[in-house]
C-alpha cells in the first residue's frame, strides 16, 4: 500500500480559499500553484501531493479512490455519486447561497414550468419537494440567458452577491440550500490511512476554528 497521500483541490474561488487553511494545516506546496500550468503538485511532505481539478471533478477522483480526500462545494456534492466518501468537516469557505432566480416582476405562468440549472439532480429534488411539476434543462454556463430568452422561466444556481443576476435583469427568488466549501475522505483510504488522514483533518478542523474565531 502507498504511504502517499493525494489532496484534490478546486480550481478557482475554493483553490484560493483552501490554501491558507492548507498552511495552517503545515502543507505548503514546494512551488507557486498560480504561476505553474501543471497540475499535480509536490509539498514540503515528502509523502503528501496536491492535485488540481475543475470543482466538478473533486468528489469523483475522491469517491474513485485515485485521490485520498479533497476539497468540494457543497453544490458539487449534492449532485454527485458520493457512497464512497465521507464528508467530515465544513470549512466555511467560498460561502454561498443555492437559489431559484427569475425575470424581475414575472410572474410564474400557470403551466409545468420549465427549469434551467447546471445542478439538475438538486433541482429535480427540490421542485419534487415542492410538489411543483417542472422539467429540468441541463445548462454548463451563461445561466442568467435562459429567462431572458425563453428557454425557461426560473434557473437554479449559486447565489453570491445578486450582481450578475440584477445585472441581466433577474432576481433571486426561492432558497434553497447554503453552500460552503467541505472536506471529503474517500472511506477506504480513510480506513487504510487513518493515521497519516486524522491528524491533517485535527489541523484543519483547528484552522476553521480560529478562523471563525476572529
Amino acid at each position: 500500500m502507498s504511504n502517499t497521500l493525494t489532496i484534490a483541490l478546486s480550481k478557482g474561488r475554493i483553490f484560493d480559499e483552501t490554501l491558507p487553511l492548507l498552511e495552517k494545516a503545515n502543507i505548503i506546496p514546494a512551488e507557486d500553484i498560480h504561476k505553474s500550468r501543471k497540475l499535480i503538485f509536490d509539498t514540503n511532505h515528502d509523502n503528501i501531493k496536491l492535485v488540481v481539478l475543475r470543482a466538478t471533478d473533486v468528489a469523483t477522483y475522491v469517491e474513485h479512490g485515485v485521490a485520498d480526500f479533497g476539497v468540494a462545494g457543497k453544490d458539487v456534492l449534492m449532485e454527485a455519486s458520493t457512497k464512497n466518501l465521507y464528508e467530515l468537516v465544513d470549512l466555511k469557505i467560498a460561502k454561498c447561497r443555492l437559489m431559484t432566480a427569475g425575470v424581475v416582476g414575472e410572474a410564474l405562468p400557470a403551466r409545468r414550468l420549465k427549469v434551467a440549472s447546471k445542478f439538475t439532480k438538486t433541482a429535480k429534488a427540490y421542485f419534487a419537494e415542492q410538489g411543483i411539476q417542472a422539467d429540468v434543462i441541463k445548462l454548463y454556463g451563461a445561466m442568467e440567458l435562459a429567462p431572458i430568452m425563453g428557454l425557461a422561466d426560473l434557473i437554479v444556481d449559486i447565489v453570491d452577491t445578486g450582481n450578475t443576476l440584477k445585472a441581466n435583469g433577474l432576481e433571486p427568488r426561492d432558497f434553497i440550500a447554503d453552500i460552503s466549501s467541505r472536506l471529503v475522505v474517500n472511506k477506504a483510504a480513510y480506513k487504510t490511512k487513518y493515521a497519516q488522514i486524522e491528524p491533517i483533518i485535527e489541523m484543519l478542523r483547528r484552522a476553521v476554528d480560529n478562523n471563525e474565531d476572529k
